[in-house]
């Protein structure tokens, strides 16, 4: 919780920097623009804070899904987005500002029973623990979103080893865990780091940020061989 609460305020740091022109700007996510993707990141945030607000888009997303055929989590999104059209981007922030602190609150507040029992339908990446999209999938979305948005403004994305480099360390354990292989990656930046299994494996080199967007799915033109085994954002 403490990443997931210093990530809340970098992100705010980011989108306190933001002009009016920036919130137009379209993101790696193609189908959104900086403000859809901010609507998307309070949304998740507002189920955090309240039980009520998470029954209401789960339960919705889930009855769309249903007659639509369309993913789970993309009748999620969308309603996300489509229920927060109306706000401003000042509204957004403001919005943040106040939900970020109770997100963080609520998520603590998740059982531990629940955490490890409740599983979760994660897609192509199988079922996951509440524990984990607690724990793990919020933070690193928000992470990676800010990611997002930086390049889609030009803005730089605050690195560093104690927060980025923890939570980047941790998708390669994913990634790892995901492709099972031998495996020597070098990730160069101030989040990066040298990670190794086995012997004889692939070798790869490149910068933590890129290994980030080819594993999300973001640049596919990057993912060759173990890296084009994705993980769960």
């Amino acid at each position: 919780m403490r990443l997931g609460a210093t990530e809340y305020e970098r992100l705010l740091d980011v989108l306190r920097s933001l002009e009016p022109q920036d919130w137009l700007r379209m993101t790696d996510c193609t189908l959104w623009d900086v403000r859809a993707m901010v609507a998307h990141l309070l949304a998740n945030m507002d189920q955090n804070a309240s039980i009520r607000e998470m029954a209401h888009q789960i339960g919705t997303a889930k009855k769309r899904a249903r007659v639509s055929g369309s993913p789970m989590v993309d009748e999620l999104t969308a309603l996300q987005i489509a229920e927060r059209a109306s706000l401003s981007p000042d509204a957004l922030l403001s919005r943040i500002e106040g939900t970020a602190p109770r997100a963080v609150m609520g998520r603590q507040k998740v059982p531990r029973v629940m955490r490890r029992l409740v599983r979760i339908d994660a897609g192509p990446f199988g079922r996951m623990t509440l524990g984990y999209l607690v724990d793990t999938v919020y933070t690193r979305d928000v992470w990676m979103h800010r990611l997002d948005i930086c390049r889609a403004t030009g803005r730089p994305m605050v690195l560093n080893a104690g927060h980025d480099g923890r939570l980047v360390a941790a998708m390669v354990g994913d990634w790892a865990e995901r492709h099972g292989q031998s495996y020597e990656l070098v990730l160069g930046g101030p989040a990066g780091g040298v990670f190794s299994r086995g012997v004889g494996g692939e070798r790869h080199e490149l910068d933590a940020l890129e290994f980030c967007r080819i594993v999300s799915g973001r640049d596919n033109g990057g993912a060759i061989g173990l890296l084009q085994t994705e993980v769960l954002f």
